[in-house]
C-alpha cells in the first residue's frame, strides 16, 4: 500500500516513522530472520500480575486436539489466564454415551501438555467446557468465522469469579455436567 488516496494523514497514521504498514498482527523474527505472526495487538491482554499474555498461540495449542471445536484463551486483570472450550458433536455423544469420565481425562491431559509448554505466566489456570454453540448466528463468530471475543467473554463474565474460586484444572460451565 502506497497510502490513502488524497488522505496524507490518515496515511501518516497507518505507517511506521521508518515506512512498514501498522498491520495489527504481533510477531517475532527467529534467529534466521524469518518472521513468525502470533496474533493481533487488539487482542493480547494483561494479568492483574502486570503480564501479557497473547491468546492466539495458545488457542492454536488446544484447537488441534480431536475434541475441541472452538476454544478462547481469556484472563485479562486475573492472576493466570484460563481457556474456554467448546466440545465437538462426537465428544458430546462420548459423553451422553457414558464415556464422560475419559473427554475429562483426555482434556485434563491437554491442559497439562499445553502448560508444560507455557512460560509461567501464559499457563492456563483451568479449562471450562461450554455447552454453548458458538456460531455466526449468535453473534459469537465473525462471518469469516473467527471468534468475537469480546462477545465469548461478555457472555460467560459472570460465572469467570465462581470457576476461579472452584480451582479445578478441568471445569464445566453447565452446573448439571460438573457432578
Amino acid at each position: 500500500m502506497l497510502g490513502y488516496f488524497k488522505e496524507p494523514n490518515e496515511t501518516r497514521a497507518v505507517f511506521t516513522e521508518d515506512g512498514f504498514l501498522k498491520t495489527g498482527d504481533c510477531g517475532s523474527i527467529d534467529e534466521l530472520g524469518r518472521l513468525r505472526i502470533t496474533g493481533r495487538i487488539k487482542e493480547i491482554f494483561k494479568t492483574s500480575k502486570g503480564k501479557y499474555v497473547a491468546p492466539a498461540p495458545i488457542e492454536g495449542l488446544f484447537a488441534s486436539h480431536p475434541r475441541v471445536e472452538q476454544c478462547c484463551v481469556s484472563g485479562a486483570g486475573r492472576p493466570q489466564p484460563f481457556v474456554l472450550l467448546v466440545l465437538t458433536k462426537e465428544a458430546w455423544s462420548s459423553i451422553a454415551a457414558g464415556g464422560k469420565a475419559q473427554v475429562e481425562s483426555e482434556l485434563t491431559a491437554e491442559l497439562a501438555r499445553v502448560n508444560q509448554g507455557l512460560e509461567a505466566h501464559e499457563q492456563l489456570q483451568f479449562a471450562c467446557v461450554v455447552k454453548d454453540e458458538w456460531l455466526v448466528e449468535n453473534g459469537f463468530l465473525t462471518p469469516s468465522l473467527k471468534i468475537k471475543r469480546n462477545k465469548v467473554e461478555e457472555a460467560y463474565a459472570a460465572q469467570v469469579d465462581g470457576w476461579y474460586a472452584r480451582r479445578g484444572a478441568l471445569l464445566w460451565a453447565d452446573s448439571k455436567l460438573a457432578g
